[in-house]
């Protein structure tokens, strides 16, 4: 029987363990934090898929395509719309309610850069929480080993292939091996590179670090989303898309809505557009926010804070919670780092370019994001290849265990770094945060991106062993932080999410009039 050790817990994770356990394999599921703590529980928006008998495949690809600025592996996204609505059918049948009308009809919903509203959602924006609660019950049912509160330390191999994988935890950091034929890393993103995310303190790139270090193929790290709409002040907190799809607007102090200036679809257009409209306009404010404007979804006040509570009670709670009534006063809201479309390359079943590792969500690099990713294709990412990863473990066990061609061209080394001053301050992990945000976030150049190399070389350079969590996570953030600019670097060109202040604009027709 072939052994499997999944990390990570998210909607990706899950689905690949329950399906490589429905093929015959013996799973472990490990996970840093409690098996229901993933980046999933987290999502607000919905899933993507084609559910309705006036929307097409072929329109989710176009779609999907366009938005990855042509960047998007077409075979790739073929996969996601095709059988995405299998996946969110299984979802369903695990567990999952998605939200209804009177009629039993799921509920529609648009976001940017859709034509059509194919996005279904449950608990009105609780989307991940409904997704991660049914997948942990039905993984708690199956039979699957389960290891909380246990961090990846390193993956056990070289590039020619994996054997396990040593874990430890805060209170005993002498690493524990877990062996196994096959490792799925499921581990999630890299928000904690930056000082303003929406993703939860786990999101530390730990499985992408711990690929680079085997020498796993990675590419498109330079493509980090930023999701434009966050509460400004305090915590970061994620307002969906899903409330510009239902009306909401973008506005800055003086009131005009100024998206339009920068792209004919205004607050729908891509994120990264609608991301860098805001940067520019809190720019010209000498840096305060803009303003997101629900007052007029609905005709009234009153009407417009019920709607409100209702579709979005989880953001209705955490806005008036700042003391902010939103159905009646515009609220602030800036960018915020939010999801890598990057990753560990894969093929289209998750098999990497190291025998028997394979890579799932948002840390892996299916191809199916491009430049940007569409809005509520994360979930359903997840989905597809996740359950993909996992129906191909069983046949694929055997001697020698393939592995994939990279699904892009493998990301340059980096290379010696420029003189340049030393870092302005010591090493901390919220001074790594400042200077990406600052070099390597919502807009770069060649100058602020290798001052970010210089600071990453030098504080990799002085780095102490790691050995709590806290130290191994930092000297995983400081070695995705490497490769990600070094790839921003080697990228001259804008494109997407990756915006050079010192570079043309890409040309392709979802960016045609954006700045």
């Amino acid at each position: 029987m072939t052994s499997v050790v999944v990390v990570g817990s998210g909607i990706a994770g899950l689905a690949a363990a329950l399906h490589a356990a429905a093929a015959g394999c013996r799973v472990t599921v490990v996970t840093k934090d409690a098996l229901g703590q993933a980046n999933t529980r987290f999502a607000q928006g919905g899933i993507a898929g084609v559910l309705f008998d006036d929307d097409s495949v072929e329109a989710h690809v176009r779609d999907t395509l366009a938005a990855g600025a042509g960047l998007a592996d077409p075979a790739a996204v073929r996969v996601l719309a095709t059988e995405g609505p299998q996946r969110i059918r299984e979802l369903v049948e695990l567990g999952v309610a998605f939200d209804r009308d009177a009629d039993g009809v799921y509920v529609k919903g648009l976001e940017a850069a859709h034509s059509y509203p194919r996005i279904v959602h449950a608990g009105g924006d609780a989307t991940g929480r409904e997704i991660e609660r049914a997948l942990v019950a039905r993984v708690r049912a199956a039979d699957i080993a389960v290891i909380e509160h246990a961090f990846l330390a390193d993956l056990v191999g070289t590039a020619e292939g994996v054997a396990g994988v040593d874990l430890v935890r805060d209170h005993h950091p002498t690493p524990v091996r877990l062996e196994a034929d096959a490792v799925v890393l499921a581990t999630g993103g890299v928000g904690r590179l930056y000082a303003h995310t929406t993703n939860p303190p786990a999101a530390t790139g730990d499985g992408i670090a711990a690929a680079l270090r085997i020498g796993a193929a990675v590419s498109d790290l330079e493509f980090v989303q930023f999701h434009p709409t966050v509460l400004a002040g305090g915590e970061a907190f994620l307002v969906s898309e899903a409330v510009r799809g239902e009306g909401a607007t973008l506005v800055d102090e003086d009131g005009r809505r100024f998206v339009f200036d920068v792209h004919p679809d205004g607050e729908l257009a891509p994120r990264d557009v609608v991301a860098r409209a805001i940067v520019a306009r809190m720019a010209a404010q000498r840096g305060r926010p803009v303003f997101l404007d629900a007052t007029g979804v609905r005709p009234t006040p009153d009407a417009t804070a019920a709607f409100l509570a209702a579709r979005f009670p989880t953001i209705d709670a955490a806005v008036r919670a700042r003391g902010w009534d939103w159905a009646r006063e515009p609220v602030p809201v800036t960018p915020a780092a939010h999801y890598l479309m990057g990753g560990i390359d894969t093929d289209l079943d998750g098999r990497t370019s190291v025998p028997g590792l394979y890579a799932v969500g948002e840390a892996a690099r299916t191809g199916v994001h491009g430049a940007n990713r569409l809005a509520s294709n994360s979930l359903l990412e997840g989905a597809v290849f996740g359950a993909r990863a996992g129906d191909a473990l069983a046949g694929d066990a055997g001697s020698p265990w393939p592995a994939s061609a990279p699904a892009a061209p493998a990301l340059a080394t980096p290379g010696p770094v420029a003189p340049h001053p030393a870092p302005a301050e010591p090493f901390s992990r919220a001074a790594l945060q400042r200077a990406m945000w600052a070099d390597a976030g919502v807009q770069r150049d060649a100058t602020g991106l290798a001052r970010a190399a210089a600071s990453i070389a030098a504080w990799r350079a002085a780095a102490p062993p790691s050995a709590t969590v806290s130290e191994r996570e930092d000297a995983n953030l400081l070695l995705v932080a490497e490769h990600l600019v070094a790839a921003a670097l080697a990228r001259p060109a804008s494109v997407g999410a990756h915006f050079r202040r010192d570079a043309a604009a890409s040309r392709h027709p979802a960016y045609e009039g954006a700045a």
